[in-house]
C-alpha cells in the first residue's frame, strides 16, 4: 500500500497533527483548506478572494501527488454564513466545471473568525 503525506507548511499542520494531503492507493485526500494566500499568510476579507486562495493551495497539494481539480470526484465546502456560498459559484463552477464532482456544502463555524470558507476534495489519480 502506497501512502504519501504533502504539508504545505500552514501553521496548523503542526500544531493539530495532519497533512495538506494524503495519497494513498490511488487516492489523493485533501484536507480541509481554507482562504489564507498560499505565498503570504495573509488572510483577505472577501470570500471570493479566500475561495481563490482555497482553491490554489488545494491545486499545489494535488499537482504535487500527481493530479489534478479534473480529478476531483468529492468536494465539501463548509461556511459560517451559507449566503456567502453563492457568490463563490462562478469561481467555483470554473474550478470544477470539467470535473463535476460530487458535492456538499454545509453551514458551520471554522477555526477562526476571519476564515469565510473551508474546502476538502477528494480525487482520484490519473
Amino acid at each position: 500500500m502506497e501512502r504519501r503525506l504533502i504539508s504545505s507548511g500552514g501553521p496548523y499542520e503542526e500544531k493539530i497533527g495532519y497533512s495538506r494531503a494524503v495519497v494513498c492507493d490511488g487516492w489523493v485526500f485533501v484536507a480541509g483548506s481554507t482562504g489564507a494566500d498560499p505565498e503570504t499568510g495573509e488572510m483577505p476579507e472577501g470570500v471570493v478572494e479566500q475561495c481563490r486562495n482555497t482553491l490554489e493551495t488545494i491545486r499545489r497539494a494535488l499537482a504535487e501527488a500527481g493530479a489534478s481539480l479534473d480529478d476531483v470526484v468529492r468536494v465539501n465546502y463548509v461556511l459560517p454564513v451559507a449566503a456567502d456560498f453563492e457568490p463563490c459559484w462562478p469561481v467555483l463552477a470554473e474550478a470544477f466545471g470539467k470535473a463535476r464532482p460530487a458535492a456538499m456544502m454545509i453551514e458551520a463555524g471554522l477555526i477562526s473568525p476571519a476564515m469565510k470558507i473551508e474546502i476538502e476534495v477528494t480525487a482520484r489519480l490519473p
